[in-house]
């Protein structure tokens, strides 16, 4: 798995290759986690393709299981790509995803122009 560090608006990032391995169950976080505790970052950037198809589906509870498991190493988290098809499906994932942008331990933003502009705007705001 490739991992890249970077640097945006000051903010340390672990940024996941969107070819490496799908994360299908919450055990395929430990590669990243183990990734991330070398890197020390402030945010963990997943792209979207790299959820496995049941990630967005919440009745499978994968999305909970992993999120946590990530928070749970206080590891925050983007999910970085277009999940509005999956959210316009499901009203339970649109509801999920406005109340994690909201906190400060996982986001789903669409885009990394989106990524930046939002991180823009904390840094200031902190």
């Amino acid at each position: 798995m490739a991992e890249t560090i970077r640097e945006l608006h000051g903010v340390r990032l672990l940024e996941c290759d969107s070819d490496g391995p799908r994360i299908d169950r919450d055990r395929d976080a430990v590669d990243i986690i183990g990734a991330a505790f070398a890197a020390r970052p402030d945010w963990i950037v997943i792209p979207v393709a790299r959820l496995g198809p049941g990630f967005l589906d919440l009745k499978t509870r994968l999305a909970g299981e992993v999120l946590q498991k990530f928070v749970n190493y206080d590891f925050r988290v983007v999910i970085l790509g277009d999940v509005s098809a999956a959210m316009a499906a499901s009203k339970a994932l649109r509801d999920f995803v406005h109340e994690t942008n909201r906190g400060t331990q996982v986001w789903f933003v669409a885009s990394r122009e989106a990524l930046a502009e939002r991180l823009r705007g904390r840094a200031e705001a902190g």
